[in-house]
């Protein structure tokens, strides 16, 4: 079982590029809504998966939304669990096992693969994808089966901006959603992880 450990959260490296902001903005209110033991207890309960990387680093695999959430709410530390110690590879080596394990997602909001260099050094760096937002949302609504998939969301993500307008989605995300819903639920998402199975 691993090990619960308490850190700073800036200290945390990422290992994607992008969030969803609004649902940044989400998790955020909720953090604010809690007193100070409820706000140990949900941190306590939600711990961030991470590698440790080359340095002792601490690569974060998921929750970047809620370690960003946590920054932003004026949270100093947060809970974190190693999934793995990988911190006697060599940066390049590391990389190779991060991928290889699916714990890397190394895309920009436009869907690109970056190289690891171009991953920010904190969780302050991470820019929005409207389309992380919109494929958060659909989950919520039930469009699609929240899954242990790694990214999946972000497979979801590159899913709607195959078909959605950049601008339709920032005229009005409400409406872009409306259009998102009934996609998510056709035979073109056929495949992609959580999809729902329709008969």
């Amino acid at each position: 079982m691993p090990k619960l450990q308490e850190t700073t959260l800036k200290g945390l490296r990422p290992t994607q590029l992008t969030v969803g902001m609004r649902e940044v903005k989400d998790k955020k209110l909720r953090l604010l809504s809690l007193n100070p033991q409820e706000k140990l207890q949900f941190m306590q309960a939600h711990p961030i998966p991470a590698v440790k990387g080359p340095g002792g680093q601490a690569y974060i695999t998921d929750h970047h939304h809620l370690g960003l959430a946590a920054i932003e709410a004026g949270f100093k530390t947060g809970f974190f669990e190693v999934i793995a110690d990988l911190s006697k590879l060599k940066l390049a080596d590391f990389w190779t096992e991060m991928n290889k394990n699916l714990w890397v997602h190394p895309l920009d909001a436009n869907g690109v693969r970056r190289r690891y260099s171009a991953l920010p050094a904190n969780l302050n760096k991470l820019v929005d994808d409207p389309y992380r937002s919109l494929a958060g949302y659909v989950r919520n609504a039930g469009g699609y089966e929240k899954t242990p998939s790694p990214f999946a969301e972000f497979v979801w993500a590159d899913f709607f901006r195959r078909s959605i307008a950049a601008e339709d989605v920032k005229a009005s995300f409400q409406n872009a959603l409306k259009l998102a819903l009934p996609l998510a639920t056709s035979g073109l998402a056929k495949g992609l992880p959580g999809a729902l199975q329709r008969k």
